[in-house]
């Protein structure tokens, strides 16, 4: 009957495992499951995924959520899980909270490579930012990024089908900043929407 009606299952891609490469600095964990900010711009989350197009291909998203209200910061997708990516990451989101005082600013990220390496932690340095770090293989620690992907895939991509970079990141960037932060609400935010909570928007 399946068949006949042409109904088929969305299963979910295994979880890819990363290898580990040499860190450069880990900084301790300052956060310490504290998901709550009584500011904007105080504490940030950030975290890369794994994505797919239609040829078996994979594409990596980085994101930066600000956890005062969940809204997605910044987020680019790239062919490669980079710490370029990461500072690429980090700058736009910077660049998008204009008088934003960055020794205010606590980002928050696992021990991935990118954000221990030489490259990414004195860029953060030079820029007054704090970084604080997860434990090793404990994904608690970044729940509200956990959250974040989870939704993405389960809202977007695991829905569609995409062919092509552009497609593909033009869906996550209209997701992120049109449908997350505008439209659909957030039960941490008392299920109004991150650009409600974060502008005071009635």
């Amino acid at each position: 009957m399946n068949r006949e009606l042409q109904l088929y299952s969305i299963s979910r891609r295994r979880k890819l495992s990363y290898e580990r490469g040499i860190s450069h600095k880990v900084y301790n964990n300052k956060l310490k499951q504290d998901f709550n900010s009584p500011e904007i711009n105080r504490k940030w989350c950030t975290d890369f995924t794994y994505l797919f197009l239609t040829d078996g291909s994979k594409r990596y998203n980085c994101t930066i959520i600000d956890l005062y209200d969940r809204s997605v910061v910044a987020g680019i997708s790239d062919r490669n899980i980079t710490s370029d990516l990461a500072k690429r990451t980090l700058q736009k989101a910077i660049d998008s909270q204009p008088g934003i005082d960055l020794h205010k600013l606590m980002l928050y990220s696992d021990q991935g490579s990118q954000y221990t390496s030489k490259d990414f932690t004195e860029y953060c340095e030079g820029l007054g930012i704090t970084q604080s770090m997860s434990k090793a293989g404990y994904p608690y620690d970044n729940a509200p990024m956990e959250r974040y992907f989870n939704t993405l895939k389960n809202d977007l991509i695991y829905q569609h089908y995409y062919h092509s970079e552009k497609e593909l990141y033009r869906a996550i960037e209209e997701f992120a900043y049109v449908q997350y932060n505008h439209v659909r609400p957030h039960s941490y935010n008392n299920y109004k929407t991150p650009y409600e909570a974060r502008y005071g928007v009635i």
